[in-house]
Order: C-alpha cells, then structure tokens, then sequence
C-alpha cells in the first residue's frame, strides 16, 4: 500500500508529468473542438454575448489545470498584498521567473482576481501548439511577432475589439519580453552594462515600449482602472519549462505578491511611465532578493496555503474545483470514443480540424477571424 509521501513521489515522476502534460493537452484540444466552438454562430448575433460565453467556458479549462496542480499534484499557493477589485479593468505586469508563470497565476485569478476576464500578450510560436493554440486564439489572446510595426497593429486591434463589446480585460504583460535563465541574464546584463545601468540577479531589464503603449492607450481610451503589479516566486522548486511539467518537476508552492496602483497614482507621460516601470523592476529585484532569503514575501494581507478567509468562499472554490475534473475526464474519455463509433463525430472532427486550419490561413488566427466577422458586421 502506498504511503502519502510515495503517492507524491509518483505524481512528481516522469510517469506523473506525462499523465499532466496529456490531460492538459486533451482537455484543451477536445474542449476548444465541442465545448467552445459550437458558440460560434452566437458571434454573428450577439457578439459580447458571445465573448462572455465563450470566456466562460476557457476559464473552465484554467480552473481544471488549477484542479490538478493544487488538489492532484499538491502545489501550495501563498497569496500577499492586493486583489483585483470585481469588474475592474486592469492591466497586470509581472516579473517572467519561468516559461510557464502565466499558467501559475491562474492560483491567484481564481482568489483575487476575474479568470474569465484574462487576456495574455503571448509570443506568435504559441499559437502553433497542436490543439492548444486554437484554443488560446479563440480565447482572444493576443500573440506578438517581436516585430514592433506589426505588434502595434496586432495590439491595437484586438484592444480596440474588446474595447467596442465592452470588455473589463485584466490583460497580463510581462514587461521582461522573456523568462529569465542564465542566457537571457546575460543578454540582461549586456543590455545594463550598455546602458549604464545596474545588472540583476533575480529579474530582467524589461522593455518598456510595449507596455508605455498599451498602458497609454488604456488611459487615454478610458479603458484602464488600475495597474497591478505581480512578483512571483518559487521557494522550493520550479519548472522552468514545459519539458520539466513532462518529467514532473512541479514546484512545491508558488508565491505571489501583489501590489494595486490606481489609475489616479500613475504617470501622465510616456517618458514618465517609461521611468515609473524601470523603477518598479529595480525594487523588484530587492523585493526577491529577500524573498529567496527568507522564503517568503512579506506578511500583508496573507492568503497562506491558497485558503480564503472567509469558510463559504472557500467551499464554493473547492467544489468548482472538484467538479471540472469529473467534467474534463468525462470529455477526454467520451469524446474520442463517439469520434470512433460515431460516423457523424468523426465528420464533425474533420470539420472542426479543417475550419480551424482555414481560418488561420486565411485571417492569421481564431482571434482576427472573430474581430473581422465583428467588425464587418456590428462595429459602427
């Protein structure tokens, strides 16, 4: 009979990242495939009804992935500082310890913030992920080139696009551009010693273009409520890319400090705020240098262990959370067996498979198809 520390010992195996890595991967392909896209048609007639579903439904996948991390594979949550206040639009910029922080602060949205309101700026390789990247286009997340010129245009467009439905985005940047490991450290240091500024040990330089662009265009567009500023933190571990998810080297607990500046705080310049963010990542650097000294940030306003204060709340977060394992397996299992069994599953599958394929060669994206029906149809 296994002990609790075996059973741990398995699910933190290559055996056990396997198993996550495919149930991630499956629940989001055959989500995306007979969950979400059936809501196509309601774009064409009620399109905010239509982001509102379909936001809904893929923030159902991230409270699976919460569900397997925290109640499956054991990963603790220590939440400090600020919550996103209900319905506020704000922008998020965090710190990029690993390639995979933004599936982390998942842990954080589903106690202080809006899941289903999140939209992240992800690098363009992304979107070509098996599956997984027609699920994150249909999200409307936006994918960068690293190329300004088309950036801006990326940005603008699907901001202006969640702006006209009336969409309060948390939309999550991280300023670093990358996450940071020993090679982009160097580049970092380079970049300082160039510039003639301080090297770091635990952040990178970030870049501030995009984020003076986007913060400023928020502003000016009455579109932004608050900035939150996000430093994460692995005290015991980390997987610092998808291939440690494959051999199970899962952080023990993931950290997050979390500081609120409201609009009426921030700088009223592009040169301003430029200065404003290099400030906020020179004290982040001190802030995580204490942190790995003591293995915590500081006690404010503490959710230790991932546990609401308040015991109702923290009820209805666990039975949401145990519920869409049943719902995510029941779909993993079923689904490719009616796709065998069933001649009209199997066409519905080459369908699907082919619209996505289409829709991509022809508009870019899940994302641009959706704002170019919008647009040519509703917008004014």
């Amino acid at each position: 009979m296994f002990s609790l520390d075996s059973k741990m010992t398995w699910k933190r195996s290559t055996l056990g990242g396997v198993l996550f890595v495919a149930l991630a991967c499956l629940s989001y392909l055959l989500g995306t495939m007979y969950v979400v896209t059936p809501w196509f048609p309601l774009m064409l007639v009620r399109p905010a009804w239509y982001r509102w579903v379909v936001d809904h439904l893929v923030a159902w996948y991230w409270i699976f992935l919460v569900a397997l991390l925290e109640m499956v594979y054991g990963i603790k949550v220590r939440i400090t500082g600020d919550s996103i206040k209900p319905g506020e639009r704000t922008l998020l910029i965090m710190n990029h310890r690993t390639r995979l922080d933004w599936m982390f602060l998942w842990m954080y949205l589903i106690r202080r913030g809006q899941l289903s309101k999140e939209k992240i700026i992800l690098k363009n390789e992304l979107r070509k992920i098996p599956g997984a990247g027609w699920g994150l286009e249909t999200a409307c997340f936006l994918f960068i080139t690293r190329r300004w010129e088309e950036d801006e245009k990326i940005m603008k467009k699907i901001l202006d696009y969640l702006s006209s439905i009336g969409h309060r985005t948390q939309l999550l940047l991280f300023p670093e551009g990358t996450d940071f490991t020993e090679r982009t450290r160097q580049r970092s240091d380079a970049y300082a010693e160039k510039n003639n500024l301080p090297k770091y040990d635990y952040v990178l330089h970030p870049r501030t273009k995009g984020f003076v662009y986007i913060a400023e265009k928020l502003i000016k567009e009455h579109n932004l409520d608050a900035i939150h500023d996000i430093t994460v933190g692995y005290p015991n571990g980390k997987a610092q890319t998808e291939a440690d998810l494959l051999a199970g080297r899962f952080p023990e607990e993931v950290h997050f400090h979390v500081r609120r500046h409201p609009l009426n705080t921030l700088p009223n310049t592009s040169g301003k705020l430029e200065q404003w963010c290099t400030t906020l990542w020179a004290q982040k650097e001190l802030q995580l240098k204490e942190f790995y000294q003591r293995k915590k940030f500081p006690d404010t306003n503490v959710l230790e262990g991932g546990t609401p204060g308040d015991p109702l709340q923290e009820l209805k977060m666990k039975v949401v959370l145990w519920l869409s394992i049943p719902f995510f397996l029941t779909v993993i299992l079923v689904v490719p067996y009616l796709m065998v069994t069933s001649t009209y599953f199997f066409i519905s599958a080459v369908l699907i498979c082919a619209f996505y394929i289409a829709q991509r060669a022809v508009y870019g994206g899940a994302e641009h198809f959706q704002i170019d029906l919008y647009n040519t149809f509703h917008r004014k």
